[in-house]
């Protein structure tokens, strides 16, 4: 079938009309109609430990995309497609055609685009990070490239051979060029002298309006601390579905909000059975969020000489559950904060200490 959709900017005014043909990939099964089909995507620390290494060095940070990426990929299977509605052969109507590049809705066509991108990056001299497949560097001499590669979105910085590389890539692939960095991956990217700020607003407007919360009040501190949240408290919920998309949305929103880490793990773990206490405070996530549209993560113009990491743990936080601890960290690059996370632990500890000893580890 064809998909047709708006694509906006960060201020919600309409860039471009798209327009997809997608193919029916739902009966595909692994292992008979396709065999790999996960594509790495970069991963959120790498992000901004790349963005905190450009701010450092004064390095320009620039973003690209890839025109109908998955167009590009190489088909390794052979698979047959009925013929595009509007587009039929009216002397072989009943003709199928077999597929050279991949389209939009086969399973394999994620993994298609990645490796037939990723080969290309090898091909002109970029490494593939072992840590994270999705962050080849390129040394030419006393010039370093980095380049993230997020499905169709791309962010490029160098120290001086960025123009070269641009010209590479648009030899090989159609793409938009859209200059200095701005609004990647939802997030909205603000340059000053000093910092760059990453704020995910428009995110927050679109939960906010997800939940039917447009009008609510909003509160000063993202948790009651009196609180304690237990499995069985309340009435289930009729809709759980709701639940567990708002809580879905709020983890990706923790991308640029370290403050809401700690509660928006709490209230993930009700989501295979929500009750009515467990949405209260979930929608008190929300209702923070309301008063704090303005924040975002600052990465400061500081040279990245120093990697210190400090971690916490809870011991027998999850008492109703399971009696695990739960441990966290944050660890900064410099002066910038790049990686964090809040997690219960896999193993149960027997004391403050092991708990600790075992955060630590982690």
């Amino acid at each position: 079938m064809w998909l047709f959709k708006h694509k906006y900017r960060e201020n919600g005014d309409l860039e471009r009309h798209k327009e997809r043909l997608v193919v029916n990939g739902k009966s595909q099964q692994v292992g008979v109609d396709c065999d790999e089909t996960f594509s790495p995507v970069v991963k959120p620390a790498t992000i901004r430990i790349v963005l905190s290494i450009a701010m450092g060095r004064d390095w320009p940070i620039h973003q690209l995309e890839i025109k109908n990426a998955f167009l590009h990929g190489d088909l390794q299977e052979t698979v047959f497609m009925h013929q595009p509605p509007g587009f039929i052969n009216l002397n072989a109507p009943t003709y199928v055609c077999r597929l050279r590049k991949s389209l939009y809705g086969l399973k394999q066509a994620p993994r298609a685009w990645y490796q037939r991108f990723a080969n290309y990056l090898l091909q002109i001299g970029f490494v593939c990070i072992k840590s994270d497949n999705s962050l080849f560097i390129l040394r030419h001499g006393a010039n370093v490239a980095y380049l993230l590669l997020y499905v169709d979105d791309i962010v490029l910085t160098a120290s001086s051979i960025k123009c070269d590389i641009i010209a590479l890539l648009k030899s090989e692939f159609s793409m938009y060029d859209s200059g200095k960095l701005s609004y990647f991956l939802g997030i909205s990217v603000t340059l000053t002298k000093d910092s760059m700020i990453l704020c995910q607003s428009k995110y927050e407007e679109e939960i906010i309006h997800k939940a039917k919360m447009d009008s609510c009040k909003p509160v000063v501190t993202p948790v009651d601390i009196k609180l304690k949240l237990r499995p069985h408290d309340g009435e289930p919920m009729k809709d759980p579905s709701l639940y567990r998309s708002l809580a879905g949305a709020l983890q990706y929103l923790t991308f640029t909000r370290l403050d809401i880490a700690y509660v928006v793990q709490q209230v993930c773990l009700f989501m295979h059975a929500p009750t009515e206490p467990h949405y209260n405070a979930l929608k008190r996530i929300i209702r923070y969020i309301k008063g704090t549209s303005d924040h975002g993560l600052h990465l400061y113009r500081s040279a990245p000489t120093s990697l210190i990491s400090y971690t916490y743990a809870y011991w027998g936080g999850c008492p109703d559950i399971t009696r695990r601890s739960t441990s966290g960290y944050c660890v900064y690059l410099g002066d910038n904060l790049v990686s964090w996370s809040v997690k219960r632990q896999a193993t149960l500890s027997r004391s403050s200490a092991e708990a600790e000893y075992r955060g630590v580890a982690n």
